[in-house]
């Protein structure tokens, strides 16, 4: 199962990843999670919060840029959230 993730996930964008989230995350049983952030350009504090719940599943994450894969390590705690 693939999440595709794009643009700025700011005001109304969050309430919607929020959205797809909640209704997505009961049907993934044991079916593993892809989280596409290629083309992601923007994610708020709630929208980095939502990543990171998904990251606490085990979910896969892609990306193709230092800001993608920031977002990719900050959400699975690869890196501390202010960057030190």
């Amino acid at each position: 199962m693939t999440l595709k993730i794009e643009g700025k996930v700011v005001g109304a964008f969050v309430q919607e990843f929020r959205r797809a989230w909640d209704e997505l995350a009961p049907s993934l049983k044991s079916r593993k999670m892809i989280v596409d952030l290629r083309g992601t350009t923007f994610l708020d504090m709630e929208g980095k919060q939502i990543l990171a719940e998904i990251a606490k599943t085990g979910a896969e994450f892609v990306f193709a840029s230092p800001l993608t894969r920031y977002y990719a390590e900050e959400a699975t705690g690869r890196i501390p959230p202010n960057g030190d």
